[in-house]
């Protein structure tokens, strides 16, 4: 592929990745926001989240301690953290750190 391919296949992925960010913004300006949208936006983190939680949990193994431990113990951290703190971030980041520090060099 040539440069000039790439260059147009770039400015053609920006062009529709703008019109996509900024089309809400046109399409609702001028008139009152609708109600499913209000909805769907404070339900749909919700669900995001839950589906996540799902997906990452779903292989998880009961063979031995080391299969699921890590696991929980990393989900536990990032409830009580959150219950705590109120900050997603925080919990991501804690819960991240402590998986990877229990599958890293406790749970080997």
């Amino acid at each position: 592929m040539s440069s000039k391919y790439l260059i147009i296949s770039i400015l053609i992925m920006a062009a529709i990745t703008a019109a996509i960010r900024f089309l809400p913004f046109a399409v609702f300006s001028s008139t009152k926001t609708p109600k499913i949208v209000i909805y769907l936006g404070k339900v749909l983190p919700y669900a995001i989240m839950g589906m996540l939680v799902v997906y990452c949990l779903k292989g998880v193994g009961f063979a031995s301690a080391a299969d699921f431990l890590p696991e929980l113990i990393a989900a536990v951290l990032v409830v009580i953290s959150y219950v705590i703190g109120k900050n997603t971030l925080v919990s991501i980041i804690l819960g991240t750190l402590c998986y990877m520090i229990l599958v890293q060099f406790v749970f080997i």
